[in-house]
C-alpha cells in the first residue's frame, strides 16, 4: 500500500480546492434548507391555490416534523444518489482519461493504494457533507416545527449514508472499467435502477441492499424496519466491489 497517506492527503487537498467541494455539499444543503421549509408551508399554498367557490376541497393533513424528515430522505435516495453517481463516474475514469493516473503511479504509488485513496477520499466527503446537511435539517426542522427528534433523523440518514457509500464503491469499479466517466455515470444509474427495483419486494428488501432504499422514509416515520441483512448484504456488496475494481485496475493499460 505504498504512498497511500500522501496520496489521500492529496486527494483531500484537491476536494478542498477545487468544483468538487462545491457539487455535492451544494445540492445537499439546498435540500438540508428548502425541505423543511416546502413541509412546513406546501400545504398552506395549496389551500390558497385551491379552485376557489368550484366546492371542491382540497383535504391537506396538518404538517410535522415527519414531513420535514421524509423530504429529507426522499431527496437523499433520489436526487442526492443520482448526484452521487454522476460526480463519481470519473473516479478513475476522468484520471487515467486526462493522464493524471500515469503521473502519480510513475511515483512511489502502488496500483491498490491509489484506488483505496479514491475512494476513502469520496467517502469521507459524502460523510461529512450528508451530516452537516442533517444537522441543518433537523436545525431548521426545529425551528419551523418546534419539534424535531434528533435520534430518529440520525437513524434514517445514517441508514442512507450505508446505501451512499456502498455506491461510492460501486463507482469505483464501474469507472475501473469503463474508459469515459460518461459511460461509468451511466452504467451507474443502471445499477440504481436495478437495485431499486426489487425494493417493492419484501423478501428482496429483508434480506439485500434493496431494503436500505425505502428504510430512511419508514424510520423517520416512526416504523420498525428490519435493518440487520440489508446492512450487512451492503456492505459486503461494497467489499466486493472494491476487490474487484483492484483487480480491473491492475490488468489496465494506463
Amino acid at each position: 500500500m505504498a504512498g497511500f497517506g500522501a496520496f489521500l492527503a492529496k486527494e483531500l487537498w484537491e476536494i478542498a480546492r477545487t468544483w468538487r467541494i462545491w457539487v455535492l455539499p451544494g445540492i445537499v444543503l439546498f435540500f438540508a434548507l428548502t425541505g423543511p421549509v416546502l413541509a412546513r408551508f406546501t400545504p398552506e399554498l395549496l389551500q390558497a391555490i385551491g379552485p376557489g367557490d368550484t366546492g371542491f376541497v382540497i383535504e391537506v393533513p396538518e404538517p410535522t416534523f415527519v414531513h420535514a424528515y421524509q423530504q429529507w430522505t426522499q431527496n437523499l435516495t433520489q436526487i442526492v444518489t443520482f448526484a452521487l453517481v454522476i460526480m463519481l463516474g470519473g473516479m478513475v475514469a476522468g484520471e487515467r482519461k486526462s493522464g493524471t493516473a500515469v503521473f502519480v503511479l510513475t511515483k512511489p504509488l502502488s496500483r491498490s493504494a491509489f484506488l483505496l485513496g479514491k475512494v476513502v477520499s469520496q467517502g469521507i466527503l459524502l460523510s461529512i457533507t450528508v451530516i452537516a446537511g442533517a444537522l441543518v435539517t433537523w436545525a431548521m426542522t426545529h425551528a419551523l416545527f418546534g419539534e424535531a427528534p434528533l435520534r430518529t433523523l440520525a437513524v434514517g440518514t445514517g441508514v442512507w449514508l450505508v446505501w451512499g457509500l456502498m455506491f461510492v464503491g460501486l463507482m469505483l469499479l464501474l469507472s475501473a472499467l469503463v474508459g469515459s466517466q460518461a459511460g461509468a455515470a451511466g452504467l451507474g444509474v443502471a445499477l440504481f435502477i436495478l437495485i431499486s427495483i426489487p425494493s417493492a419486494w419484501e423478501a428482496a428488501s429483508r434480506y439485500s441492499p434493496a431494503g436500505l432504499l425505502g428504510a430512511p422514509g419508514q424510520i423517520v416515520a416512526g416504523r420498525t424496519v428490519p435493518l440487520l441483512w440489508p446492512l450487512v448484504t451492503a456492505g459486503v456488496l461494497a467489499a466486493a466491489a472494491l476487490l474487484a475494481a483492484g483487480w480491473a485496475f491492475s490488468r489496465k493499460e494506463l
